[in-house]
């Protein structure tokens, strides 16, 4: 049997470096071969993992600079029978790509949204004159740079060495401590794998919407957590989709969904919801870059 683990690609992208990083350590504990499946975009990746095609998905959720990546949160909503096993902590270090014989040559930056916003104060100091155009990740304009030698792309000194591009400037984020978290999920009826970790704080991830935007919508849900002395460590709001002012509430709690006080929590909880998803109950495991 094989393991398939989706992806954001083509190769070099971070996603594929911290799925290769989490297969590494995978290997260790399952005779199974493990390979990694790229996807053009997120929502395809978690699709991909919704519909069987892959076994597990990695998949960007935060960065410490820019915040959640939103696609991933409103395609998790959309999907019903996805479950987070694992969360990923990877140091990001970006590099600038391009064929230029300099700086003051690059007319366009190419790069996934997150990335560019990431170096943006960088952008605005050294090539101030530049377009910055966004892309689906951070290596799908790479392709572009033999061919235009105005152009440049933001990605990762690996996806540099594999297209055997010439790196400008690399350590270009914006702040030096920039680290983005994944999510590793899988579908809803497989077995979490990775409780075996035994670290001292476990995480649960839910979301949830109210039944009308009133006084005290939101209050009572989080009041419910706080009664019971549960955590919150990320709390996020995303359109419904349905209405203007309508929101949906992403919220990660320090604590297991097993516990007598989730347990507690979640029943609770749904007397002032009107649609909760529980996304599963994770461990957080810090992995180096390469």
């Amino acid at each position: 049997m094989t393991i398939s683990i989706a992806h954001l690609g083509p190769p070099g992208t971070y996603a594929e470096q911290a799925a290769m990083m989490y297969s590494n350590w995978l290997t260790q504990f399952t005779e199974e071969k493990v390979f990694l499946c790229p996807y053009s975009t997120i929502a395809q990746t978690l699709h991909a993992v919704s519909q069987g095609q892959s076994s597990l998905g990695v998949i960007p959720v935060e960065n410490s600079i820019e915040g959640v990546v939103t696609v991933t949160l409103d395609t998790l909503w959309q999907l019903d029978n996805l479950r987070i096993q694992l969360a990923l902590v990877m140091p990001i270090t970006h590099t600038l790509i391009s064929c230029a014989g300099n700086l003051q040559e690059i007319k366009t930056v190419y790069s996934h949204p997150q990335a560019l916003a990431q170096c943006q104060k960088w952008l605005e100091s050294f090539v101030p004159k530049a377009q910055l155009i966004s892309s689906n990740s951070t290596t799908e304009a790479l392709e572009l740079l033999k061919s235009d030698t105005t152009a440049a792309a933001i990605s990762s000194q690996r996806a540099a060495q594999l297209r055997k591009l010439p790196i400008l400037n690399t350590g270009i984020n914006d702040y030096r401590e920039n680290f983005t978290r994944f999510w590793v999920v899988s579908q809803n009826h497989q077995p979490n794998a990775h409780r075996t970790l035994k670290k001292s704080l476990s995480y649960t991830s839910l979301a949830f919407s109210v039944p009308a935007n009133i006084p005290g919508a939101l209050v009572k849900p989080l009041q419910v957590f706080a009664n019971l002395g549960i955590n919150l460590s990320r709390i996020q709001s995303r359109p419904t989709k349905r209405s203007l002012g309508e929101y949906l509430f992403f919220i990660d709690l320090e604590a297991d969904s097993t516990s007598a006080e989730m347990d507690s929590a979640l029943a609770e909880l749904r007397n002032y919801t009107e649609v909760m998803k529980l996304f599963g109950s994770y461990d957080v495991m810090p992995i180096n870059n390469f």
